[in-house]
């Protein structure tokens, strides 16, 4: 059946989903192809997460039920199933494979979803769960799954009933077959069958994978699916219920619950959040993948949760699972469906008996080092609070550590493809140097900004890392294996060029001279070139990137044609900018007369000590803002040699795909996934910036931003124009990687640009958070004044930034002299 969803609020405010049956093809077209609706999909379509979460909302996997969707026990005898694709030809390919196969996997409806990919409702075998019925259908495809889908309260946001958006619909869709008696008994049967490991699906998906391949994953040995789900409703109530081979599941005793029971309560007491269990619940969020962004997404938040619980559920109690949501998604941790989610994880899916991971057994043991330290770490945090000494948010964190942030563990595809020979040490390094040469392949790329300006890839990266580190050494083969084809091109058209110049200086001055020849593109340029070879090289190249590779950062100065205070590295700020006016004028007949835009791309490596030198006269000039930044940790003394993997021609192969998307790429593009996360680290950036008041960490962000937009939008081209969830979080790594390590080199020599400040102290903090309060969390304006002080600002600003306080709602005053805080300051 089809329910539509709406919504009622309870005695408390929140909001409840309630479902009503969708009668007939009639009833559906009207809701799908209201004004309101089409209204909002356009908008949907454009890339408005608002619009979107506002579309009308089915649910098809549930049966007989009437009334709340929340906690409902049903089984319906259709089931939900979501292709994903971002790409018009791929998905009328798609459609066209699943309309060839629709009574193969007992289609009954088809349509084509907001993003662009498609949604399946097919009859569900009976006895089978959903999880078992996708992998099927997925099999019967050879398509990608998401294994995160099959949850039975499942909601889909619904587009058009125009003959694009709405492929294929079959009136049977509208009547359950089932009582409802046989609904509930059927969802009761299937639970069982879950908890005792009966489902006859592959490991892999039972795990959290938006891209999952069962064909892949051991599944060959899969019936397809049966006739039931192929006939008609009488005949699919004959299948009867299989139960299929039963899997015998190795224990062993399970660790005492480090929180107490391993079971759901039935109203759980919240346990606040201390050092230990934030520990293991963030170890699981980074086993998974998921960042805080995530846990506060409108479109993911659901899914984050739900993978971290999968993670999570055997190492900590309810209680204590709830009140890590609740520091870290304080405006949305009451959600019902969160409430009911994890109700249903610590009663339904937790398993005492169940083996842990070698994952799970390493949280384990640290967090039980850090439980025995705990009294002391409380009495110290106390303090802490008290002296505004100890950092608590999380990027008060990051720019207080010793260390860079470290690379998110599920990494974008092709990342993971050019790292994949990388010792762990260097990965992170490599990580950040691969994009200029690869945003060097499109010619004519560009992408449509936040601020609906265009914005091409223009990338560059500096590795500053101590001398012996690696610097070279560990980006040296991804970068030639990169580069490859463009230098195989390269070199032809230098012989060509040898053999002009040859022929042109041959010929006597009275004799016709040759002429040049007009394709000779040399995209990947010397290090040793002057302006006016790199004018000529940007003329010859017929609008396409240049691409460059420095050993050491002081050859930019022959770039430059400068040196020491006169170099105001101009061609470096042109590299960063778009619409820029680059070229010579000249009056000999021979001399290079050229202007147009430059796009060079670069990376470069350099020390500590060059490198702040080398910029220390243009501070504030802009330079140091363009530059995109990497570095790679210091190794332990004596520590053994990292071993590379083999950079051969399987590891070109992997390349080739994602190089072949990049050369085919052009045009402007408007990708809304990356508008959608730049907008999200925007805020992220501007919420510390005002929290913590620093002027140098708020000016660097905005062309950090920009690069970090970039690296989002060619990951999306080397997909072919496919998003995956995976960039987001890279791409925020990316960022506070980037900023971090400016706010350590440069930080205070920006902030004292006019004194004799060498080095940096520390990077930014949260101000609100220093400004001691009791438990009323009053405090007085004198207490900001020292805030302030302390931290090395005026007492001048402290009105202007409690007046900014109060309008952005973090303070209420109480009085003339006193404030309150009221909003959390999770930055």
């Amino acid at each position: 059946m089809i329910y539509q969803i709406t919504y009622t609020k309870d005695g408390d405010g929140r909001n409840k989903k309630v479902t009503r049956p969708v009668k007939d093809r009639a009833e559906l077209m009207a809701l799908r192809n209201s004004k309101e609706n089409m209204e909002l999909l356009a908008k949907a379509r454009q890339g408005d997460g608002e619009a979107k979460a506002k579309l009308l909302q089915l649910a098809y996997n549930i049966g007989q039920v009437d009334g709340l969707l929340a906690g409902c026990e049903s089984q319906g005898s259709f089931f939900f199933h979501d292709v994903d694709c971002y790409d018009a030809e791929q998905s009328k390919a798609i459609k066209e494979l699943i309309l060839s196969k629709k009574d193969e996997i007992g289609l009954r409806m088809l349509e084509r979803s907001v993003g662009g990919g498609w949604h399946l409702v097919c009859r569900r075998e009976k006895g089978k769960t959903i999880l078992e019925n996708q992998v099927r259908v997925a099999l019967a495809l050879k398509l990608e799954m998401d294994t995160n889908t099959h949850d039975l309260q499942r909601v889909v946001y619904s587009t058009s009933g125009e003959a694009e958006d709405l492929v294929y619909l079959d009136d049977e869709i509208f009547t359950e077959p089932m009582s409802k008696e046989e609904c509930e008994a059927e969802w009761k049967m299937l639970k069982e069958r879950e908890k005792k490991g009966l489902e006859e699906v592959p490991a892999g998906a039972k795990k959290a994978n938006k891209h999952y391949k069962p064909w892949e994953d051991g599944a060959a040995g899969l019936l397809p699916l049966s006739r039931g789900s192929q006939r008609g409703s009488e005949q699919g109530h004959e299948t009867g219920h299989e139960t299929g081979r039963e899997t015998v599941v190795q224990t062993t005793p399970t660790p005492p619950n480090l929180g107490g029971e391993g079971c759901a309560e039935k109203t759980p007491q919240i346990v606040e959040a201390d050092e230990r269990t934030r520990f293991i619940f963030r170890e699981c969020m980074k086993e998974e993948g998921v960042t805080e962004s995530d846990l506060t997404d409108e479109g993911g938040r659901h899914n984050s949760v739900k993978m971290v619980l999968s993670c999570c559920n055997q190492l900590l109690s309810q209680g204590e699972t709830l009140g890590v949501l609740k520091e870290l998604m304080p405006d949305h941790w009451q959600d019902e469906n969160i409430q009911t989610l994890v109700n249903a994880y610590y009663t339904e899916y937790l398993n005492t008996n169940q083996r842990l991971t070698m994952f799970q057994k390493r949280v384990f043991r640290e967090s039980r080092r850090i439980s025995s330290q705990e009294s002391g770490y409380r009495s110290q945090e106390s303090r802490s609070q008290e002296s505004g000494d100890e950092p608590q948010s999380e990027l008060s964190r990051i720019f207080a550590s010793k260390t860079p942030p470290e690379l998110p563990p599920t990494l974008p595809k092709l990342v993971k493809a050019v790292t994949s020979c990388t010792p762990a040490r260097f990965k992170a390094t490599v990580a950040q140097a691969i994009f200029p040469p690869l945003a060097t392949y499109p010619r004519q790329l560009a992408f449509v900004y936040t601020d609906n300006q265009i914005r091409e890839l223009r990338i560059n990266c500096l590795i500053v890392a101590p001398t012996g580190t690696g610097k070279d050494s560990c980006t040296s083969q991804p970068l030639e294996h990169i580069t490859a084809e463009m230098e195989q091109r390269d070199e032809i058209n230098r012989e060509r060029l040898r053999k002009f110049n040859e022929d042109y200086n041959s010929q006597a001055n009275n004799k016709v001279k040759p002429k040049r020849p007009a394709d000779l593109i040399i995209q990947c340029i010397m290090s040793d070139i002057t302006k006016a070879g790199l004018v000529q090289r940007m003329a010859e190249a017929q609008k396409a990137p240049l691409y460059v590779k420095l050993n050491e950062l002081e050859q930019w100065d022959k770039i430059e044609g400068a040196t020491g205070k006169s170099n105001q590295f101009t061609t470096l700020k042109l590299c960063d900018d778009e619409s820029n006016k680059f070229g010579s004028d000249r009056a000999g007949t021979q001399s290079v007369t050229v202007s147009g835009k430059l796009h060079l791309n670069w990376n470069a490596n350099t020390t500590i000590p060059k490198v702040i030198r080398y910029f220390s006269h243009v501070l504030t000039d802009g330079p140091i803002s363009r530059l995109c930044l990497a570095t790679v940790p210091k190794g332990e003394i004596g520590a053994d040699i990292a071993v590379f993997g083999n950079y051969d021609s399987t590891y070109d192969e992997a390349l080739k795909p994602f190089i072949d998307n990049l050369r085919s790429a052009t045009g402007v593009i408007d990708c809304p996934q990356a508008k959608r996360l730049a907008r999200r680290l925007k805020q992220e950036c501007a919420e510390f910036a005002r929290l913590s008041q620093d002027e140098v960490f708020d000016n660097l962000t905005h062309r950090a931003l920009v690069h970090a937009f970039r690296k989002a939008c060619l990951l999306y081209a080397a997909n072919g124009m496919k998003w995956e969830k995976a960039i987001e979080s890279f791409c925020r790594w990316s960022l506070f990687y980037d900023l971090y390590l400016k706010m350590k080199l440069w930080g205070d020599l920006i902030r004292h640009a006019d004194d004799d400040v060498h080095t940096s102290k520390r990077g930014p903090r949260n101000l609100l958070e220093s400004i001691p309060t009791g438990e009323d969390q009053i405090f007085r304006f004198s207490d900001a004044v020292a805030a302030r002080l302390k931290n090395g600002k005026s007492e001048e600003g402290t009105m202007n930034m409690l007046s900014q306080w109060k309008v952005r709602g973090y303070i209420l005053q109480m009085t003339d002299d006193s404030f309150k805080k009221v909003k959390p300051t999770k930055q």
